[in-house]
């Protein structure tokens, strides 16, 4: 994955405005660098790229080749993320780039994950005309998604501030593996929701990714004492990550680091790319809310079964129907400004104000 050694294709690279230093990493002896975006941490050598296929190393100094290469764009309803208690109702524009630096055999967006960037073929959007984008769209926020949004990591740092200075909210729907260093910077950008798919235990990582849990359930409950708004995500993967036991010691593990109040969404599983079980049974989707609840799980919910009832918003204390969806469409809203129940008054931790825009679909913008 050798860029170039020749100094003119060099020279030439660094004029492409999807070419920027990125601000985390290290420099080593003998010209190599140390990328500090991702938890991965990969020291790469002189004209290398890094595991994600985005980091290249040139002349001793490390570069993103994806700033604002984007591989979609698109304004989505913010419930498909999944976000179920931030900014219901709302809708964000929604955007991407290539690669990852996670090796899911089920990845569902695979033919962005799998692709290998090429810094001189790039669709080129400059942070100030997503912004402006978003704004002429109606959209209340922006959301980096598809792909591995750190990736974007560079990008989302200007996109982020610029957002934040016309009113817009700011997401990421990722796997969670940045470095504490990336998710401060981001924090301080203006991130405000996070949400995180959980990809297993610790046997899966391995397995699958080649990569440590407990990183992750790090990221999210420092994200939470941050200020950052955050769900979980668990993808109940036939034969990979159903196991009943790991299943329960994640929502144990979820508790402790987050609190009965943090969502967690279980979601069914459809065959892709190379990993071919049949889909996740929806009787263990409902184990599995089923067993949130009994453990102390506030807000679980069952994902990819639209029309399901655990799909909706129901109140701990008095089991009062809140918000009804199907899928990701809100079809009712009984809560008031206050986010109380309108039955018994307990308060539902919802960030940000409900947006009533009746029903809304994703808008492919390019």
């Amino acid at each position: 994955m050798t860029i170039t050694s020749s100094g003119e294709l060099v020279d030439k690279l660094l004029e492409l405005p999807n070419v920027k230093e990125t601000p985390l990493y290290e420099k080593l002896r003998g010209g190599k660098v140390r990328c500090l975006v991702c938890e991965r941490r990969c020291i790469i050598e002189e004209g290398r790229r890094g595991f994600c296929r985005t980091k290249v190393n040139l002349g001793g100094k490390l570069y993103t080749i994806v700033y604002g290469d984007l591989s979609a764009l698109e304004s989505r309803p913010i419930e498909i993320k999944p976000f179920f208690h931030f900014w219901p109702g709302s809708t964000a524009l929604t955007f991407s780039t290539w690669s990852c630096n996670f090796m899911c055999p089920w990845c569902q967006n695979w033919h962005l994950s799998r692709a290998e960037p090429d810094p001189w073929k790039v669709n080129y959007i400059s942070p100030e005309k997503v912004v402006d984008l978003a704004i002429r769209n109606g959209d209340e926020g922006l959301c980096v998604s598809f792909n591995e949004p750190l990736l974007l990591f560079e990008y989302s740092l200007d996109v982020f501030k610029l957002a934040k200075d016309r009113g817009l909210y700011n997401t990421y729907v990722s796997n969670g593996y940045m470095t504490l260093e990336a998710l401060k910077m981001l924090k301080e950008a203006g991130l405000d929701g996070l949400k995180i798919d959980v990809k297993g235990g610790k046997e899966a990582y391995q397995r699958f990714n080649m990569a440590d849990v407990d990183v992750v359930w790090r990221n999210a409950r420092e994200a939470k004492r941050m200020g950052i708004h955050v769900e979980i995500v668990y993808l109940v993967v036939t034969k990979a990550t159903d196991d009943e036991e790991v299943i329960r010691d994640t929502i144990e593990r979820h508790l402790k680091e987050l609190g009965p109040d943090t969502p967690i969404h279980f979601t069914r599983y459809y065959p892709a790319y190379e990993y071919h079980e049949p889909p996740t049974p929806v009787s263990k989707l409902e184990w599995a809310y089923e067993t949130a609840k009994k453990l102390g799980v506030n807000f679980p919910y069952i994902g990819n079964v639209p029309g399901h009832k655990y799909e909706n918003t129901y109140c701990p204390e008095c089991g009062e129907l809140l918000i009804k969806r199907y899928g990701m469409m809100v079809l009712r809203y009984r809560m008031k400004n206050d986010n109380k129940c309108p039955r018994c008054g307990k308060e539902i931790p919802i960030a940000g104000r409900y947006v009533k825009k009746g029903f809304s679909f994703a808008r492919l913008l390019f």
